[in-house]
């Protein structure tokens, strides 16, 4: 069978000449054999499906921390809207829809239990710093399989490093999933505010909602329109200047009334204590960590780095059971 091979030569003969072909991926950390039937990217997207560190990602925090409510965003739920906004924007101009997908799914695999509270908790205390993105390269590289990875390509990798604001993606591909991240935080963040009470689609200043729309569904389809109709056909991500100035006005807008805001934000002071005390426990009780991870220490990386793979790489749920088990007085029993 050539099936990979006739897929490789339809991305030729249909995607873009800016796109990203399977076929002239440069590779992986270590060679292996291709698959007889999927493509470099398709198989990137799978491995990330199918691990452990992508099923977590349903009970890690975005932006409410533990909501009663049952339509609030995980970090899973985020994922998949930035994986859906992605593959619009690739389809539409003709990019590599795989390899976007495969960015979307694996972009926040490095996330920290209760959000970015979690991952400031570990950058204050881990010497060498936290930064999610990074930790999802290392967890894609050392930690998946129990220390084997999964061993992605390098384009795959690249774009989940620099989906952030500060970074820069070498592919088109990882271009539209740094903004997707973008629009898909901006509208669903706004759409969880307002279902929790916090605003009202009447504080969105004006001179915001003039330009992008006065619902969360209008702004996201404007943003994916916007995108699309200013890239097409060009070798480069582009938003027009007027969208991107709205873009910017209305996160600041979330910033000042949502991501900082005392009633969002009420417990996350302690999710951040409990993350630390977790970090001091098992840096003093480095014994208890799995074996994998203890002997990451004989390769090189420090005791502090491997904690936060082991904390950072807790669900919610799972940091808090731990935090009771560890911290909690029980009810005795005779």
């Amino acid at each position: 069978m050539h099936i990979r091979e006739t897929l490789e030569q339809m991305e030729s003969e249909y995607l873009s000449p800016y796109a990203m072909h399977s076929a002239d991926s440069k590779g992986r950390m270590k060679p292996e054999e291709q698959c007889d039937i999927r493509p470099v990217f398709q198989r990137d997207r799978d491995r990330i499906i199918h691990c452990k560190s992508f099923r977590r990602l349903k009970d890690k925090t975005q932006v409410f921390l533990s909501p009663d409510g049952d339509h609030y965003r995980t970090r899973l739920t985020h994922t998949l809207e930035v994986s859906q906004n992605a593959r619009t924007i690739a389809k539409a101009l003709k990019l590599n829809e795989e390899l976007v997908e495969a960015i979307a799914l694996g972009h926040d695999l490095g996330h920290t239990p209760f959000g970015h509270a979690g991952e400031r908790a570990l950058n204050d205390v881990c010497p060498e710093g936290f930064d999610h993105a990074v930790q999802g390269i290392r967890t894609v590289d050392i930690l998946e399989k129990d220390g084997q990875g999964l061993n992605l390509t390098f384009e795959v990798r690249d774009g989940m490093l620099n989906h952030q604001t500060e970074g820069m993606p070498c592919t088109l591909e990882g271009k539209i999933v740094r903004f997707s991240d973008k629009i898909a935080y901006i509208h669903h963040d706004m759409d969880d505010a307002i279902r929790a009470g916090i605003l009202k689609e009447s504080d969105v200043p004006r001179e915001i909602t003039d330009v992008i729309g006065d619902t969360t569904g209008k702004r996201l389809d404007f943003f994916i329109h916007d995108l699309v109709l200013n890239s097409v056909g060009k070798n480069d991500i582009l938003m027009s200047d007027e969208t991107a100035a709205a873009m910017k006005a209305l996160r600041q807008f979330m910033f000042e009334n949502v991501y900082q805001n005392p009633k969002a934000k009420s417990e996350e002071s302690k999710a951040e204590s409990l993350m630390k005390t977790l970090y001091d426990y098992y840096l003093k009780h480095f014994d208890k960590l799995p074996t994998f991870l203890k002997l990451l220490v004989s390769k090189g990386d420090s005791r502090e780095r491997v904690v936060c793979d082991y904390v950072g790489a807790m669900t919610d749920r799972y940091a808090v059971a731990q935090y009771e088990e560890l911290f909690i007085p029980k009810s005795w029993h005779y």
